[in-house]
């Protein structure tokens, strides 16, 4: 149950450090050699490689902020995570694996809030001794069959 908790509450701060848009942050949930993906259902369900996005070290994650920060030109829009709680599917030699539900939701200044992607997180995460826990591989594995026509942002 504490194990939970905590994943829990990992996955609370990411969504925070997201939707307050502390981008420069988000790379530090992760350990150095951390895989992010992003990832279609149906790909991640037949073992398929493609994704959205794929990146395979913190140092790309932080590529990508630089991008998401100095370099992307976009309309701009906030987002809010939901995560539902953690289950917690095992552990074996010191990686946890854990999946989570999520669903982001997208506005725009001056307009209506949208679904911009639902899914689960796929995490494996190891204990790190002075940051707590972290994600060495995340999947966002997205359920949605149309994606809205920008991912920017990390889900």
């Amino acid at each position: 149950m504490l194990l939970q908790q905590q994943i829990d509450r990992l996955n609370a701060d990411y969504a925070a450090a997201l939707d307050e848009r502390r981008f420069a942050d988000w790379p530090g949930f992760f350990t150095a050699e951390a895989t992010y993906k992003v990832q279609a259902r149906e790909n991640f369900d037949r073992g398929l490689p493609l994704a959205l996005i794929a990146l395979e070290s913190q140092g790309m994650m932080k590529d990508r902020v630089y991008g998401i920060t100095q370099t992307i030109y976009h309309g701009p829009y906030y987002t809010r995570h939901l995560v539902g709680p953690a289950r917690v599917l095992g552990e074996d030699g010191g990686v946890i694996r854990a999946e989570a539900n999520y669903a982001v939701f997208r506005t725009r200044p001056g307009s209506v809030s949208e679904v911009y992607n639902v899914g689960r997180y796929v995490d494996e995460l190891v204990r790190s001794d002075s940051a707590g826990l972290r994600f060495a591989s995340r999947r966002c594995v997205y359920d949605s069959e149309m994606v809205l026509n920008s991912l920017i942002y990390p889900v």
